[in-house]
């Protein structure tokens, strides 16, 4: 699952994602890792590929143990990524 989601990922880089709190944020896709725009915090593959596991989300509890979880959370959460996958 996780190749396609970090194509959707990829597709929708430099598109305005919205965090549990309101903040926006883009991202870009280098290689195998998403810069944040907000943050200097990045997230890798292999982090969005465990928090794969964890989905669907209700907030960004399960998520804290990773990298930028509120990133996460809006990233994984959105319609756009997530489509109807979970």
């Amino acid at each position: 699952m996780i190749d396609i989601i970090w194509e959707r990922i990829v597709v929708n880089e430099g598109e305005v994602f919205r965090q549990i709190r309101g903040g926006e944020f883009t991202y870009k896709v280098k290689g195998s890792t998403v810069e944040l725009s907000r943050t200097n915090r990045s997230i890798s593959k292999q982090t969005v590929n465990s928090a794969l596991e964890l989905v669907p989300l209700k907030n960004t509890v399960p998520l804290q143990m990773l990298q930028a979880p509120s990133y996460l959370f809006a990233m994984l959460m959105d319609s756009r990524i997530r489509q109807n996958d979970w």
